[in-house]
């Protein structure tokens, strides 16, 4: 069982329901009494949802809807004449060859539909391995016992930092900020007593990075808009500044 005074490190395990039973119930009469862990736990659940909400990612277009913008290209057959007997005209001699020609055009169709499916669920997997790669990343820095959270808000965009001291790493939750022209980028930065240390590219204005490079004794996180690729050093004042409180 967790002492008392270590109960106090338990916020982040607890909002990402890491704990096992017997924890999680000690910590929950805990927080009866106890509102700075109920902050803080109040603080990791809305830094839960940013990220669920920041890693939202829509499906690929339906097979219905390849399949309908595939019909205009598709020729449609001639209307059949009738022979005096009432039997459509050269049926037996175009049969075949109509045949054929429809099953090499759905071949063709639903082959390039196959691939197409193919490479989207290559792709898809990718991406789902690449999200859980980083949703365990900031699940193991959440539940590090010293993790701290800082949020702040501005014109509708919000950012917050994760960080650890004990694993010298932080983490940035982006969302509403505004869309950049694809010749700028977002870049992070770690502090250090005024000096601006390069810790990565947020791309758009909505995600989450781990930042790169040690944390060491960086007092905050800024932002800047910067040139696609990233600078060495700020081009320009920060848009949002986050300090380890």
């Amino acid at each position: 069982m967790t002492s008392a005074p270590e109960l106090h490190t338990l916020s982040g395990a607890y909002a990402a329901h890491a704990l096992e039973a017997a924890e999680r119930d000690a910590f929950e009469r805990h927080l009866t009494d106890c509102q700075a862990c109920a902050r803080e736990v109040d603080e990791f659940l809305a830094t839960l949802a940013r990220l669920g909400a920041a890693e939202a990612a829509a499906p690929p277009p339906e097979l219905k809807s390849r399949v309908l913008a595939q019909l205009p290209t598709v020729r449609q057959l001639p209307p059949l004449t009738t022979e005096p007997d009432g039997r459509p005209a050269a049926v037996r001699s175009r049969l075949p060859r109509l045949v054929l020609a429809a099953s090499v055009a759905l071949a063709a169709l639903f082959g390039g539909i196959a691939v197409q499916q193919y490479q989207q669920a290559e792709r898809a997997r990718t991406e789902t391995a690449r999200l859980a790669e980083r949703q365990a990343s900031f699940a193991a820095l959440l539940t590090a016992p010293d993790a701290k959270v800082s949020s702040s808000s501005s014109g509708g965009a919000t950012g917050t930092v994760v960080w650890s001291r004990s694993r010298g790493q932080a983490g940035f939750i982006a969302s509403g900020m505004p869309a950049l022209p694809s010749d700028r980028t977002y870049e992070l930065w770690y502090d250090d007593a005024g000096t601006m240390r390069p810790a990565g590219l947020l791309p758009s204005g909505n995600g989450a990075v781990l930042l790169t490079g040690a944390l060491r004794n960086a007092g905050g996180v800024g932002v800047t808009v910067e040139p696609a690729g990233g600078s060495e050093r700020p081009s320009g004042a920060p848009v949002m500044v986050l300090a380890f409180t």
